[in-house]
């Protein structure tokens, strides 16, 4: 059974009872009236109606506030079952008391059959209601203890998946410090790699440049032993140049001496000879009158001594000048001295 059943059965439950007290209330007050009123002074004979509904609403009391205490679960001790019983008992006496007076046993049997109804539905009622409220409360009570254990569940999913975030989390933090630390490793590895690099290549640059250098230096140094050989060569040659310049002046001097020497014995062996007796061959002849040309002999004096004319001694002198001789200023001196 669930809550629609119980509401439903609860709400058939009410609708039974209140049209039966509604039933029993209005067939009381239609039964009793007569016997109040005949019991009454005449002058108070409208008031014969107030006490079948001070009854009644009694009735309703009980039965309003046992379907209320049902459905709450609670109890409101004696007093309300004898005001129960009480009122059932004045409704059914009041309602058979007029057939009971006037000794009709049928009529008692049949104006005892509301009271008695009222008295059962009020008693039925109220088991009905006690047992749709345990019934409402134990289907509370499952539904709590269901509602409960959803929420339990859905506590422990979620605690679950809390855990399985957290735990996801954790792994996806710890991925992703490996992560970093990987990169970081690589990124290190790699800054020491190009650190190595660059290092190596400096390395390299000043090894290289070292060797340019030592290379220049080197170069230099033979460059300047070059250099200095070279001088040392050009030296030693302008030198040895020098001391062949000297030995062949020394030579040419000597040879030159030597010429004059052997000129200057030619020269006076020619001039030694004396005029001649009859014209030299005309090379012995240009060989005296050279000679008489460095010696500063006079054109005559020349042509005495290799028995030539004077226009032909004249004419070799003249050549003689012309070709830059030595003896061609002493020669022009003496003609000058023949001439005056």
């Amino acid at each position: 059974m669930n809550a629609v059943q119980i509401r439903s059965a609860e709400r058939a439950l009410s609708i039974g009872t209140w049209l039966i007290v509604a039933g029993a209330m209005l067939y009381s007050i239609l039964t009793v009236t007569p016997l109040a009123a005949a019991h009454t002074p005449h002058r108070w004979e409208w008031t014969a109606p107030i006490l079948p509904l001070v009854v009644d609403a009694a009735v309703v009391i009980v039965v309003r506030l046992d379907a209320v205490l049902a459905r709450l679960g609670g109890h409101g001790g004696r007093w309300p079952i004898v005001l129960r019983w009480m009122t059932g008992c004045m409704t059914l006496a009041l309602n058979v008391a007029d057939s009971a007076l006037q000794k009709d046993l049928v009529g008692v049997a049949v104006h005892a059959v509301a009271p008695l109804l009222l008295i059962v539905t009020a008693e039925t009622g109220l088991a009905y209601r006690r047992a749709i409220a345990a019934a409402v409360t134990a289907l509370e009570e499952r539904q709590q203890a269901q509602r409960e254990a959803r929420e339990q569940a859905a506590a422990e999913r979620r605690e679950t998946a809390v855990r399985l975030a957290r735990e996801e989390r954790e792994h996806a933090a710890l991925l992703a410090r490996e992560q970093r630390e990987h990169e970081a490793r690589l990124i290190r590895e790699q800054a020491e790699r190009e650190e190595r690099a660059r290092r190596e290549e400096r390395e390299r640059a000043e090894a290289r440049e070292r060797a340019e250098r030592e290379a220049r230096e080197r170069a230099e140094r033979e460059r300047e032993q070059q250099q200095l050989e070279r001088e040392r060569a050009e030296r030693e040659e302008a030198e040895r140049r020098e001391r062949e310049r000297q030995q062949r002046i020394e030579r040419e001097r000597r040879e030159q001496a030597e010429r004059q020497a052997r000129a200057e014995r030619e020269r006076a062996a020619l001039l030694a000879a004396g005029p001649a007796a009859e014209k030299l061959p005309e090379e012995q002849a240009r060989a005296t009158v050279q000679a008489a040309f460095e010696a500063g002999l006079s054109v005559r004096s020349a042509a005495e001594l290799c028995g030539w004319s004077v226009g032909w001694v004249s004419t070799r002198y003249q050549a003689l000048r012309d070709a830059g001789h030595p003896a061609a200023a002493a020669t022009d001196r003496a003609l000058e001295e023949v001439g005056a």
